[in-house]
């Protein structure tokens, strides 16, 4: 399968996901500001003009937690995500939801140009507030959904890549700085992040 990316974008999730499962992963780089990838031009993939896209044989996939769902329930064997019609999947769909909806644009703030001190301030009141809540659910859990990996780890993980750029101190966390350690070890978080030029 193709995955149209932009280095450390949200699009690492699927990515990491893929690693994760054991699927064989086709890169296709996307410039973002020029909507183009390495072979032509991007919004014939996607018409929103961001990244992530899952090019599948059943036709392209948007949207970060669509795409993570349907990845893991490629291997569900796997254990990536609760089965369809579990009543474990609602929790995990609750939580991607919440990531995408308040973590994500939360995060997402800091790299708008525009950005004021007074919407900076704001932004960051508002994730905070988002963060503690995280920090109360995974607790003396290895992840956010228990003890196992699941799908949603890849896409906070890689949404709390972005507090180091976008200039946001996590340190008022620190079991969100262990959890962002812990997640960042495992060896395909770590292939992922080199195939897309984020370590050396």
């Amino acid at each position: 399968m193709k995955l149209y990316y932009s280095p450390g974008a949200c699009s690492l999730a699927p990515h990491i996901a893929m690693r994760e499962l054991g699927i064989d992963v086709d890169l296709k780089k996307v410039d973002l500001k020029a909507k183009q990838y390495e072979g032509g031009d991007y919004k014939q993939v996607n018409g929103k003009g961001y990244v992530p896209a899952l090019e599948t044989p059943d036709g392209v996939l948007t949207e970060c937690p669509v795409l993570l769902q349907y990845l893991a329930d490629q291997k569900p064997e796997a254990g990536l995500a609760p089965r369809s019609g579990d009543k474990a999947r609602l929790k995990l769909n609750e939580m991607l939801s919440f990531i995408t909806s308040e973590i994500h644009k939360g995060m997402g703030n800091f790299f708008n140009p525009a950005l004021n001190d007074g919407w900076r301030q704001a932004a960051t009141d508002r994730l905070g507030l988002r963060l503690d809540w995280v920090a109360m659910q995974l607790g003396s859990k290895q992840y956010l959904m228990g003890d196992k990996f699941s799908v949603a780890d890849a896409y906070l993980f890689t949404i709390l890549n972005w507090a180091g750029p976008s200039k946001f101190d996590l340190s008022k966390w620190p079991t969100i700085q262990e959890y962002h350690k812990r997640v960042a070890a495992r060896p395909k978080v770590q292939e992922a992040l080199k195939a897309e030029g984020l370590l050396k």
